[in-house]
């Protein structure tokens, strides 16, 4: 039988993951339709309200059953406002790994949301999962994602060239492919020794590369 993630929350001093929900629709839409996230990911643009109901009701859903990953809205605690969405993906149950990535909401960048959500995500899969390694991918030239990477203990393994497809706008205001290379990160159990539980950063994207 295929193993499967809990429909968990996790909660920091500020933070609350947990299920997406469909009163997240407005938002999540609103979110994914801004420049970082159409440069750095391969999520639809324009993307539609129809779009973010359909991966909150059926692509998340059968995601977690189907024991490949797991997506988390990123809340602020005090106002529960969605400020991102964290996603584990490739999940291998044998190996006791996942893939993490997240996306940041463009007025909550520069608060420190992306390295205390994925922080708080890995303490829960290596404490209660009983996880053995994460791993993120971050295009080479997305400097701010591999600020979050490091800032949570994440050790570079290495580059894969050419692996990643960015996106850049035209004159005419069209997205174009652009390839680029991939960093690979890790976090194992013991690199959390020591990491803090607050940080101060400019947030960041991980590429999402199987949305929808």
């Amino acid at each position: 039988m295929t193993s499967t993630f809990p429909d968990i929350s996790i909660s920091t001093e500020r933070l609350v993951l947990r299920a997406l929900e469909e009163d997240d629709v407005p938002a999540l839409a609103e979110m994914m339709n801004d420049e970082q996230v159409a440069a750095w990911t391969d999520v639809p643009q324009p993307y539609t309200e129809d779009a973010a109901r359909g991966w909150i009701t059926e692509y998340a859903p059968t995601e977690r059953t189907a024991g490949r990953g797991l997506d988390l809205a990123v809340t602020e605690f005090l106002t529960q406002r969605l400020v991102g969405v964290l996603q584990l993906g490739k999940t291998n149950w044998h190996v006791r790994s996942t893939e993490l990535s997240y996306i940041i909401a463009p007025w909550a960048r520069g608060e420190g949301y992306a390295s205390e959500a994925a922080l708080a995500t890995a303490q829960w899969l290596f404490r209660d999962q009983k996880f053995e390694r994460i791993e993120l991918r971050t295009a080479a030239d997305n400097t701010a994602s591999q600020q979050v990477a490091q800032k949570i203990g994440c050790i570079s393994e290495g580059v894969l060239r050419n692996a990643c497809i960015a996106h850049t706008r035209t004159e005419d205001g069209r997205w174009v492919d652009l390839r680029t290379d991939f960093i690979v990160w890790s976090l194992l159990p013991e690199d959390l020794d020591g990491v803090g539980e607050q940080f101060a950063d400019t947030g960041g994207f991980t590429s999402f590369s199987d949305w929808n």
